[in-house]
C-alpha cells in the first residue's frame, strides 16, 4: 500500500512540473502585459497613464481649494500606486510643468533650461479649475479595488476633453513604445466642434517652448511620420545671433553643449556663447570675424540641436489592448466619448430632477390636503404607512393607477413607493406649520423648467456638446494661443553650409590630395566632410571623400571641391586620342558619380592624353588658339577654335573632332559668356533666400559678372556679387534687383533736420562691394519714403495742407536730373508726407496695352488680378519692360504685371 501511494504522488508531481521554457514564456508575457497596461501607455478613455490617474484622484480626494505640499500628495497617492515615491514625484512634476491640470506654487523647475524642481517638501500644488470641471464625476466613474484591496480607485477618469493630445505623452514598454506630441488647446477644442459638425479636421503639434515646425511629413501622427522642429534664431547684427525659442525637448544647456561640440569640430565658427536666459530664452552667439551670419544659421540647423526631428508613434490602450492610431482618430474617439459622457450626465440630472419634483409633489399633496391628520388614530407604524398611502391615492394618479378620465387628481411621474411614504413621515411639525404654498409652487415650476431644458438638451445632444466645447474655449482658452510657428523648411545641403574648417592640398606629380599635406601646394579652403574631384593628364578623374592623404592618380592637372548635382560647373576639355592621333574637344558636367571609382574622359586608348582643360563655375565658354605641329601637312597651322560651338554633354561623350593633325600648343584667347544662359534669379519673400526655383519675387537674369543691388529702408544701398547662399532681410528691403552701370535710383525721403520732403535721382558711384552706403542724410528724424530702380517712376504724394489733405502726382524724371549719390536732391514740400503711392507710368501703360493687343492674355490677366501686387524687377531695358522682352522668364508667368502698385503708409 505504501509503495502504491508513493508512485501515485510521484506521478502527480510530474504532471504539475513546469519547464523553464514554459515559465519564461508565461512570466514574460505577464510582465510585458503589465508594463504596457499599467505603466507606460495611456488609456484612450482619459489619456492618462495609471500613475497620472492615481495622482489626480488623490488630489481630488484631498481638494479643499487650498495648496497642498507635494510630499503630502505623494504620500496620499501611494495608497493607490504600488510603486516608489520617486516615480510619483517625477510624474507629478511633469504634469505640473505642462500648465494645464495642476496649479503649481514654488520652484517647479524649468523645461527650457532643464532645471529640476525643488524638493517635494518645499513645493505645493492643487488642481486647476479646468481639471475640476473636466476630469471628475463620481456618478459616471467606474471603480475598482486598489492593489491592496483597502480602497477604491477609478478604472479611468470621465475626462471630457482630448487630454492625451493636449498634454502629449511618451512611454517605453516591452516590445513597443508610444510618443504623442502635444497639441494646441484652442485648436483641439475647435477641431472637436468641427467633428461634431461632421467636418474633417487636421491638427498639428504645438509646444510650450515655441520654435518652428515643418509638418510636411507629419502624416496625421501615424507611425512612419516625422516632424522637424527648429529653434527661432534672430540676427542682432553682422556678428551676433540670438536663439530666442527652443525646439521641443531641447534645453538651453543641451543647446549650448551641441553648439560647442559643433564649434570644436569646426562645423561652425563661434567666438563666444552667452546664456542670457531669464524670463525669456536668449542664447547669444558671437561669430568669428568675417563669418556669414546667414551661413552660420544654416550650419546651426544642420549640425546642432537647433533642429531636431521626432517620429510620432501614437499608441494607446483601447479595450485593454495597445492600438496604433492617428491623431484624427484619437481626437474623433475622444470627442464622441465626451458627447457620450455628457449624455450620461444629462440622464443622471434628468433622473435627479424627476425625483426632486416627485418628492416635492408628494410633500405638497401631503401638507395641503392635511393627510397627516389621517394617522392620528393609527396604533402601529404599518397602519401609518397604510393610512398615508390611502390618503395620497385620493389626490394622485400614477403610471400604474392612471385613474378615470376627467378626475382632478395630480399626475405623478412614477408610482409611490414605501420609501416615499417613510420620507413623508419624517417631515417635522415645524416645517408643516411654516409651509408656503406659493414658494412650493414656484420651486416645482422651476424644477419642471429645468427638466424640460434637460430633455431638450438630450434631444439635441450634438448641439449641447458643441456648446460645451465653446464654453471651455471661452473660459480656459485665453493665453493658450499657438506658440509654435508652422512653416516649411528649406532643405539644407550639409556640404554647402559647413564651415571651411580644413585646407586642401595637392601633390600633382605623385597624385595625392588631402588636408594634412601642408608642405605641398595649397588648393582651397574646404570642410572636413567635403568630396574632392581630381583630373589627371591621362584623361581620367575620380571623386573621393576628403582625408588626411588619399591617392587619386599621378600627374594631376585639376582638383577642387565637388558638389553633387552641380549642373552649372562645366569642364572644357581638348584631348588627343592615342589610337587615331586625332584631337577631340568636348564640354561636360559631372553631376553624379560613384565615389572612389575611376572614370575615363577619353576613348580609353593607349597614349591618350589631355591637351587643354579648364573648369568653369557658371558654364562659361572659351575661344582658344590652336597651333599645329610645324611638320604637319595642314595648310593652316594656326587657327582659333570657339568652344561655345560645342553642346554641353555627358562625361562619357566622345566629343567633336578639332583636327586630325598633331597639335603643338593650345592657348586661351578669351572667356565668353555662360553657355548655359543667364540664371533666372528669384528671392523667396519669406526666407529672403535667392533661388532658381521660381519661388518668390523675380529679380532678373544674371550672367557671369552680374551684380545685385539692394536698397534698404534706412536709406542705404549695397552692391553684392550674386551668391545663392546669401539670405536677405526681406523686412528691411525696399527694392532689390539686377545692377548695371546705367542703373538710376529714384528716392523720396524726409530730411529730419530741415523738416523738408526731398526727391533725388542718382547713380551708384561707389565701387566697394558688400558694404552699405547711406544715400540720405543720417540726421535725426530722417526717413526714406520711397525708392525705385525703375527708369521713369511716377509717384502720388499725399500730405497735409492746413486742415485738408492734398495729393500730387510727380514724374520724378521730370522733377529732378541725375545727381551725385551724396546730393540732397530737390525740395518737394516743407513738411512730412502722409502716404506715397507708386503709379504706373505712361510708358509702362503703353507697353502693357501693346502686350494685351498682341497676345491673348485674358486667362492670365484674370489670374494676375487675384494675386498680390509685386514690384517690377529692376534692371530694365531702356525701351522695354522685362515682360515685353522675348526671352523674359516672366513673360508667361501668372502674378506678373508691369507697373504694379506699391503703397507705403506712415
Amino acid at each position: 500500500m505504501d509503495s502504491d501511494n508513493f508512485l501515485k504522488d510521484a506521478e502527480h508531481e510530474e504532471e504539475e512540473l513546469i519547464t523553464l521554457k514554459g515559465m519564461y514564456k508565461e512570466y514574460f508575457l505577464d510582465y510585458a502585459s503589465y508594463v504596457i497596461l499599467e505603466r507606460a501607455v495611456p488609456d484612450i478613455d482619459d489619456g492618462l497613464k495609471p500613475v497620472q490617474r492615481r495622482i489626480l484622484h488623490a488630489m481630488k480626494e484631498m481638494d479643499d481649494g487650498r495648496y497642498h505640499k507635494v510630499a503630502n500628495i505623494i504620500g496620499q497617492t501611494m495608497q493607490y500606486h504600488p510603486h516608489g515615491d520617486a516615480a510619483i514625484g517625477d510624474a507629478l512634476v511633469n504634469m505640473g510643468q505642462k500648465d494645464l491640470l495642476i496649479d503649481c506654487q514654488g520652484n517647479w523647475g524649468d523645461v527650457r533650461t532643464g532645471d529640476s524642481a525643488a524638493a517635494a517638501r518645499y513645493i505645493e500644488a492643487r488642481l486647476t479649475k479646468f481639471a475640476l470641471e473636466v476630469l471628475f464625476n463620481p456618478q459616471t466613474t467606474e471603480w475598482q479595488l486598489t492593489y491592496d484591496g483597502r480602497k477604491k480607485e477609478p478604472i479611468t477618469l470621465p475626462v471630457k476633453f482630448p487630454l492625451v493630445l493636449s498634454q502629449g505623452v511618451e512611454g517605453i514598454a516591452v516590445g513597443l513604445s508610444t510618443k504623442i506630441l502635444p497639441h494646441n488647446f484652442i485648436e483641439l477644442v475647435k477641431a472637436s466642434i468641427k467633428i461634431l459638425e461632421g467636418k474633417k479636421v487636421t491638427v498639428y503639434p504645438d509646444f510650450l517652448t515655441g520654435g518652428m515646425i515643418d509638418i510636411a511629413e507629419y502624416n496625421d501622427g501615424h507611425r512612419g511620420g516625422r516632424v522637424k522642429i527648429r529653434a527661432k534664431i534672430q540676427q542682432a547684427d553682422k556678428s551676433t545671433l540670438n536663439i530666442i525659442e527652443l525646439p521641443f525637448g531641447v534645453t538651453t544647456n543641451g543647446m549650448i553643449e551641441s553648439i560647442l561640440k559643433a564649434n570644436d569640430k569646426g562645423q561652425i565658427k563661434i567666438k563666444k556663447v552667452h546664456d542670457n536666459t531669464a524670463r525669456d530664452v536668449e542664447i547669444q552667439l558671437e561669430l568669428m570675424p568675417g563669418v556669414s551670419p546667414d551661413q552660420t544659421i544654416d550650419a546651426l540647423y544642420a549640425f546642432t540641436d537647433c533642429e531636431v526631428s521626432y517620429s510620432p508613434n501614437a499608441c494607446v490602450i483601447v479595450d485593454n489592448k495597445p492600438l496604433f492610431l492617428s491623431v484624427p482618430e484619437i481626437l474623433n474617439i475622444s470627442t464622441f466619448q465626451t458627447k457620450d459622457l455628457l449624455r450620461r450626465e444629462l440622464e443622471i440630472k434628468k433622473g435627479e430632477l424627476e425625483e426632486k419634483w416627485h418628492h416635492a409633489s408628494l410633500e405638497k399633496i401631503f401638507i395641503e390636503n392635511r393627510i397627516y391628520r389621517d394617522i392620528e388614530e393609527c396604533e402601529s407604524f404599518q397602519e401609518v404607512i397604510l393610512a398615508i398611502d390611502l390618503g395620497l391615492k385620493k389626490y394622485v394618479s400614477t403610471p400604474s393607477d392612471p385613474g378615470k378620465s376627467g378626475d382632478n387628481r395630480s399626475v405623478l411621474m412614477r408610482d409611490i413607493t414605501e420609501d416615499d411614504i417613510i420620507r413623508l413621515t419624517e417631515i417635522r411639525i415645524k416645517r408643516i406649520s411654516k409651509y408656503n404654498k406659493f414658494k412650493a409652487d414656484e420651486m416645482m415650476a422651476q424644477l419642471l423648467a429645468d427638466l424640460e431644458q434637460v430633455k431638450h438638451d438630450l434631444k439635441h445632444l450634438t448641439e449641447f456638446a458643441i456648446n460645451y466645447f465653446q464654453l471651455l474655449l471661452e473660459k480656459y482658452g485665453k493665453g493658450r494661443e499657438r506658440k509654435t510657428l508652422i512653416t516649411s523648411f528649406d532643405s539644407i545641403e550639409i556640404k554647402e553650409v559647413v564651415a571651411n574648417n580644413a585646407k586642401l592640398y595637392v601633390d600633382r606629380k605623385e597624385g595625392f590630395v588631402g588636408i594634412s599635406m601642408k608642405k605641398d601646394e595649397f588648393v582651397c579652403d574646404c570642410s572636413d566632410i567635403a568630396d574632392i574631384i581630381a583630373f589627371t593628364r591621362e584623361g581620367k578623374f575620380k571623386v573621393v571623400k576628403i582625408a588626411d592623404k588619399v591617392f587619386v592618380g599621378k600627374d594631376i592637372i585639376h582638383t577642387a571641391v565637388w558638389l553633387k548635382s552641380d549642373d552649372r560647373t562645366t569642364y572644357n576639355l581638348i584631348y588627343l586620342d592615342g589610337k587615331s592621333g586625332k584631337t577631340y574637344a568636348k564640354r561636360f558636367n559631372v553631376t553624379s558619380i560613384t565615389r572612389d571609382k575611376e572614370y575615363d574622359l577619353t576613348q580609353g586608348t593607349k597614349g591618350s592624353k589631355i591637351l587643354y582643360f579648364t573648369s568653369n563655375a557658371n558654364g562659361e565658354s572659351e575661344i582658344v588658339n590652336i597651333q599645329l605641329s610645324l611638320g604637319s601637312t595642314a595648310k593652316k597651322k594656326v587657327f582659333d577654335f570657339d568652344l561655345a560651338d560645342l553642346a554641353i554633354k555627358g562625361r562619357a561623350s566622345q566629343g567633336n573632332i578639332v583636327t586630325k593633325y598633331p597639335v603643338r600648343k593650345i592657348t586661351q584667347i578669351s572667356v565668353g559668356k555662360s553657355s548655359l544662359g543667364a540664371m533666372q534669379i528669384y528671392m523667396d519673400e519669406v526666407s529672403g533666400r535667392l533661388n532658381q526655383d521660381e519661388r518668390g519675387k523675380y529679380l532678373g537674369a544674371f550672367d557671369t559678372g552680374s551684380k545685385l543691388l539692394s536698397i534698404y529702408k534706412d536709406g542705404s544701398y549695397e552692391v553684392n556679387e550674386l551668391d545663392l547662399n546669401k539670405k536677405y532681410d526681406v523686412n528691411n528691403i525696399v527694392e532689390i534687383g539686377n545692377f548695371t552701370e546705367d542703373t538710376v535710383i529714384s528716392a523720396v525721403y524726409f530730411e529730419g533736420e530741415k523738416g523738408w520732403t526731398m526727391i533725388k535721382r542718382f547713380k551708384i558711384e561707389t565701387s566697394t562691394m558688400d558694404q552699405k552706403f547711406n544715400f540720405i542724410p543720417e540726421t535725426s528724424g530722417t526717413k526714406l519714403y520711397f525708392a525705385s530702380m525703375d527708369k521713369s517712376p511716377v509717384v502720388r504724394c499725399q500730405y497735409n495742407a492746413g486742415k485738408t489733405k492734398e495729393s500730387k502726382d510727380v514724374e520724378i524724371i521730370d522733377f529732378i536730373d541725375v545727381k551725385g549719390w551724396k546730393a540732397m536732391g530737390n525740395r518737394f514740400i516743407d513738411s512730412k508726407l502722409i502716404k506715397v503711392e507708386k503709379l504706373e507710368s505712361d510708358d509702362a501703360e503703353a507697353e502693357e496695352t501693346k502686350e494685351i493687343n498682341n497676345e491673348d492674355k485674358s486667362d492670365e490677366l484674370k489670374t494676375t488680378a487675384n494675386k498680390p501686387e509685386t514690384p517690377l524687377p529692376s534692371g530694365r531695358d531702356e525701351t522695354k519692360t522685362d515682360a515685353d522682352k522675348p526671352d523674359s522668364p516672366n513673360k508667361n508667368k501668372p502674378g506678373y504685371k508691369p507697373g504694379d502698385t506699391i503703397e507705403f503708409d506712415f
